[in-house]
């Protein structure tokens, strides 16, 4: 029996930072595996449209929302944007992220440490709060946080990124034994380098290549990581084959250490 090319047909997904890199790789795939989405975006709204429209035009129900993570009534508006525009919320994926700066402990303020905490772990746990009651109401859903492995691997010169991600990786593994009774799988993907424009400004920076293609030889199956290998395992966990996968941190790097 050939495999059900739309899946996802029938739910609704609220990806935040979903106009740009890894984000607009997860809302192609999950909309075209048949799930309406609601995408949100910080600044580009180009982008956004134009991903919105790209979609559309190949029958899938898209729809562009401006929240930046950080802003917990921004990510409440988000969610009651997916709700009023497809009557539900089924899978949420925080995506949205942004690099630190590059420097030492010694040389890092503090008010960049609030920053990329407010970014990657208080805000994706306010968005999983304002999400719950609608996520409790499936028989079946699903949260995706993208973290990095950088929450396991403690690169010099990124502590306040890495220390974000090790704390929502927490908030992912206390969400998931939390709503398990509710119906509601939490899971993390945790990406190495990937090509966007984020992965290319930190190969420039710590890989001291100015093409990260460059790099290409040197990893595995001769190729970087691309945004679609991040986005078909988000489609695999809030897919129908990974009904009993839960509290699971998948790493998609080819293998590397």
């Amino acid at each position: 029996m050939a495999a059900d090319p739309r899946p996802l047909t029938g739910r609704v997904a609220l990806v935040t930072g979903g106009g740009r890199g890894i984000g607009a790789a997860i809302t192609s795939e999950l909309a075209l595996s048949g799930a309406a989405v609601v995408l949100t975006y910080r600044r580009d709204r180009t982008a956004a449209d134009a991903l919105v429209e790209d979609l559309t035009s190949r029958g899938a129900a898209v729809l562009a929302v401006e929240a930046s993570i950080e802003d917990g009534e921004a990510s409440e508006r988000a969610v009651a944007a997916a709700v009023a525009e497809f009557g539900s919320l089924g899978i949420l994926v925080s995506n949205a992220g942004v690099a630190s700066r590059g420097h030492a402990v010694a040389d890092t303020p503090a008010d960049e440490v609030r920053w990329l905490l407010e970014v990657h772990a208080v805000g994706p746990h306010q968005l999983a709060r304002a999400a719950l009651p609608h996520l409790r109401a499936q028989d079946r859903s699903d949260v995706v946080f993208i973290s990095s492995i950088a929450a396991s691997t403690w690169g010099a010169r990124g502590a306040p990124y890495s220390m974000g991600k090790a704390a929502v990786e927490a908030l992912a593994h206390t969400l998931a034994r939390e709503e398990r009774a509710q119906g509601v799988r939490v899971n993390i993907v945790a990406p190495g380098l990937v090509d966007t424009d984020m992965g290319r400004r930190l190969a420039r920076a710590t890989r001291d290549v100015s093409d990260i293609h460059e790099l290409d030889e040197r990893s595995p199956f001769g190729r970087v990581c691309a945004p679609e290998d991040v986005a078909r395992t988000v489609r695999f966990l809030v897919g129908p084959e990974s009904g009993y996968v839960n509290d699971q941190r998948v790493v998609v790097n080819g293998g590397t250490f």
